[in-house]
């Protein structure tokens, strides 16, 4: 009766092992489904802003978690001394482990609008917000407010501040950034000059929308640059920079995660089957 007991509870032992395992299979899946998922809603937000000036594709970077050890006696090898490996690492599945900003120079389309400006290089057009704060773009299209200010299309002042006079028949800005004014005698004038912000890590700034990122710990401290000067980039009129999202390389991307959600579904309804049976 006793030894009929404790094979009874050693058969319960493993039948309660498997079903453990089975349900390991379960969240494992679940998890995938889930990294899938994730990736797929930052490819769909890469082709929604396939047409935004100065945007930025994303890419999803994945890790996989920890490793569950179930040791196993050892067993000698053929050679005196010799021990087999043993044991079992098994994966728990995986995780988003971060979601990277490509800072490859998008392509530069004309417009000929006198307050379009692109940057050729490195560098973020500083732009002052409401609360007084610093934020940072690559969008370049800017325009006058009613009081000649240079400003952005919601209405933020680019910094340093550029006023241009009412009766100004040109403005030129060149490589370098300086805006050079035209007034109605002829006489050109120089009202100041654009500063570039460069940042030792730009994938660590924040965006907060409109096109605008905020510096963070992860960016560092921004250091204003002259257009062309250590390492920042150039100021060309009448262009913006098109964003870099490469249609056909996003819908690859999305078709490559449909499919690994699909295989993970389909090991979720297996092993939901396997332990069907053993009930």
């Amino acid at each position: 009766m006793n030894g009929s007991r404790g094979g009874s509870r050693t058969f319960e032992g493993r039948q309660r092992q498997k079903r453990n395992g089975k349900m390991k299979a379960l969240s494992i899946a679940a998890s995938g489904m889930l990294a899938q998922q994730q990736r797929t809603e930052v490819v769909a937000n890469n082709l929604a802003n396939m047409t935004t000036t100065g945007y930025q594709r994303r890419r999803t970077e994945f890790n996989d978690l920890l490793y569950r050890h179930m040791p196993r006696r050892p067993k000698a090898g053929s050679s005196p001394g010799e021990v087999v490996p043993s044991g079992v690492h098994a994966g728990l599945g995986v995780q988003v482990g971060a979601v990277y900003r490509i800072h490859e120079q998008g392509s530069l389309k004309q417009t000929s609008n006198t307050f379009d400006l692109a940057i050729q290089g490195d560098g973020y057009f500083q732009i002052q917000l409401p609360n007084g704060d610093l934020a940072f773009t690559r969008d370049g299209t800017f325009q006058l407010n009613e009081a000649g200010q240079l400003v952005t299309h919601d209405g933020f002042p680019v910094q340093p501040g550029i006023n241009v006079t009412p009766n100004a028949t040109d403005v030129t800005v060149n490589a370098s950034g300086e805006i050079l004014v035209t007034g109605a005698d002829g006489a050109t004038a120089n009202v100041g000059s654009l500063q570039l912000a460069m940042f030792p890590n730009p994938g660590g700034l924040s965006a907060v929308g409109d096109n605008l990122f905020v510096a963070t710990e992860s960016s560092g401290a921004a250091g204003a640059a002259t257009p062309g000067i250590n390492g920042a980039g150039t100021v060309l009129q009448g262009f913006v920079e098109s964003s870099n999202v490469n249609a056909i390389e996003e819908v690859s991307a999305l078709v490559r995660a449909s499919r690994a959600y699909e295989m993970n579904s389909k090991v979720m309804a297996a092993a939901d089957q396997m332990m069907a049976t053993r009930r």
